[in-house]
C-alpha cells in the first residue's frame, strides 16, 4: 500500500491537523530518514502551505491544534508541537503546558530546531562558515576516498538535496554517482 493510501485510511481522508478534505498531500516531518507513513502526516492545502511559507501562517487556522495535538500517531504530535512553538502566543503556550511527548517524539521534535534557544540548535556549518540545510547543494572541496569502495569522489563534485545527519552537526549525507555516502561538513562549500 502506498504512503497516501496508508495515510488516507489512518486519518478517515481528512487532515490529520486541521479536519479539511480538501486539497490532501503527503508532508514527510523533517528530518526524514525514510519516507513511510510513521514519518509522514496527511495535509490539506491550505496547512502544507503555511507549513512550508511559515510568513504566510495565520494563527487562527491553527486552533486546529488543540484537538490534533492529543493524536497518538508520534508524526501528528511533532508537527502539534513544533507549530505551537512557531506561533507563540498565549494560547499556543497554555497547549504546549499541556502537551506531553515520549522523550523519542521530544527528541524528533526539537531535531529541526524549533522551540530551541539559538545556542541550542546544531549548525552544520561548511569550509567556508555557511550555514547548511536540509536539501541543499554543495560542492566537494576536495577528493574523498569513499570508504568501502575503490571509489573516489573528485574535487568540485555537486552533491544535491544533501541530508542532515541527525545529532552529528559535523557530517551530512548525500549521493555522488548513485552512491550513498557521508560527508564531513570540513570538505564541501555551499553552492
Amino acid at each position: 500500500m502506498s504512503v497516501e493510501k496508508t495515510l488516507m485510511a489512518r486519518s478517515g481522508s481528512k487532515c490529520e491537523l486541521c479536519g479539511s478534505e480538501d486539497g490532501l498531500t503527503v508532508y514527510q516531518v523533517p528530518p526524514v530518514e525514510s519516507g513511510d507513513a510513521t514519518v509522514s502526516v496527511l495535509t490539506c492545502s491550505t496547512c502544507h502551505e503555511q507549513i512550508k511559507n511559515p510568513e504566510s501562517m495565520d494563527i487562527n487556522h491553527w486552533r486546529c491544534l488543540n484537538d490534533s495535538m492529543w493524536s497518538t500517531e508520534p508524526a501528528v504530535q511533532v508537527m502539534a508541537w513544533r507549530l505551537l512553538n512557531r506561533l507563540q502566543a498565549d494560547w499556543t503556550q497554555d497547549l504546549l503546558d499541556m502537551l506531553y511527548l515520549d522523550d523519542e517524539t521530544m527528541e524528533w521534535a526539537k531535531a529541526d530546531g524549533d522551540g530551541l534557544s539559538e545556542d541550542e540548535v546544531d549548525k552544520y556549518i561548511d569550509s567556508n562558515g555557511a550555514e547548511l540545510k536540509a536539501g541543499d547543494t554543495v560542492v566537494l572541496i576536495k577528493d574523498l576516498n569513499v570508504k568501502g569502495t575503490s571509489f573516489v569522489a573528485k574535487r568540485g563534485t555537486a552533491v544535491r538535496n544533501i541530508i542532515l545527519s541527525h545529532g552529528d552537526p559535523e557530517h551530512i549525507e548525500g549521493k555522488v554517482n548513485g552512491q550513498h555516502i557521508y560527508i564531513l561538513t570540513k570538505y564541501v562549500k555551499k553552492n
